[in-house]
């Protein structure tokens, strides 16, 4: 009985022997960081698309296309205007994108944006993520990065 219990130990200390470089990969592994929202969101050439489709519904929303009239009206000011909304996005959800437009203040000083007015103008970015098939959890991150600067655009 004492060999065959020898001969056992010897057996598990040389199986588990064998596992070990097994165990130590599993407990070495960190857990995989997050993705940021910047590549949830599918990174730049899909945050372009969300801000053409998000340009095309605002530009058909009678709601709050007459802030836009001047910018729709002129090519040069529409890139442009287009061009920092899709950095703006980038730099908000962690990309590598530089926001070099106006302050948010100064951009909306004097356009008497009501929240209705504003409310109507997330209901159409929402529409645009959908359009392109942002996750909700993408969405909704995105949508609190981007909130804070509605105290900086109504009533202005």
């Amino acid at each position: 009985m004492r060999k065959t219990f020898a001969a056992v130990a010897i057996a598990l200390v040389f199986a588990l022997g064998s596992l070990s470089p097994v165990f130590a990969t599993v407990k070495d592994k960190k857990p995989a960081k997050p993705a940021s929202l910047y590549t949830r969101l599918g990174g730049k050439k899909a945050i372009k698309a969300v801000v053409d489709e998000f340009v095309n519904n605002v530009a058909g929303d009678s709601r709050i296309n007459k802030f836009f009239a001047d910018t729709a009206g002129n090519p040069k000011r529409l890139a442009k205007f287009k061009g920092n909304l899709v950095d703006q996005i980038c730099q908000a959800s962690g990309g590598p994108c530089k926001y070099r437009g106006k302050d948010m203040k100064t951009a909306h000083r004097g356009m008497g944006i009501s929240d209705a007015d504003f409310n109507a103008l997330v209901e159409d970015l929402v529409k645009a993520l959908d359009a392109n098939h942002v996750s909700a959890d993408a969405k909704n991150t995105l949508l609190g990065a981007l909130g804070p600067m509605k105290g900086d655009i109504v009533g202005q």
